[in-house]
C-alpha cells in the first residue's frame, strides 16, 4: 500500500497508475491533510464475456410466437388513430 497526499497524486498521478499496472502496488492511498480521503487500485480483468450475448442458447420461443404479430399491427394502429 503506498500513501500519498493531495498534491503528489495530482503532479504523479500518471506514475501511481503505471505503478499499479505493474503490480507494484496493490492500491494507492490519497490523503488530505494527512487523512485518508480516497483509494485508487487497479482494476482486474474479469473472467466474464460481455453482456451481449449472455442469454444466447439459454431462452426458445415457440415457432409461431411471430405469427400473431402481424395481424396485431391493424389493431394497434386503429387503438391509437392511425
Amino acid at each position: 500500500m503506498c500513501q500519498v497526499n493531495m498534491y503528489q497524486a495530482k503532479t504523479e498521478f500518471s506514475k501511481l497508475v503505471a505503478m499499479l499496472e505493474r503490480g507494484e502496488e496493490e492500491e494507492v492511498i490519497v490523503c488530505r491533510d494527512g487523512v485518508p480521503v480516497a483509494r485508487i487500485e487497479k482494476i482486474l480483468k474479469s473472467s466474464r464475456k460481455g453482456m451481449f450475448g449472455c442469454a444466447k442458447d439459454k431462452m426458445h420461443l415457440p415457432e409461431n410466437f411471430w405469427d400473431d404479430f402481424d395481424s396485431m399491427d391493424s389493431e394497434i394502429a386503429e387503438d391509437f388513430g392511425v
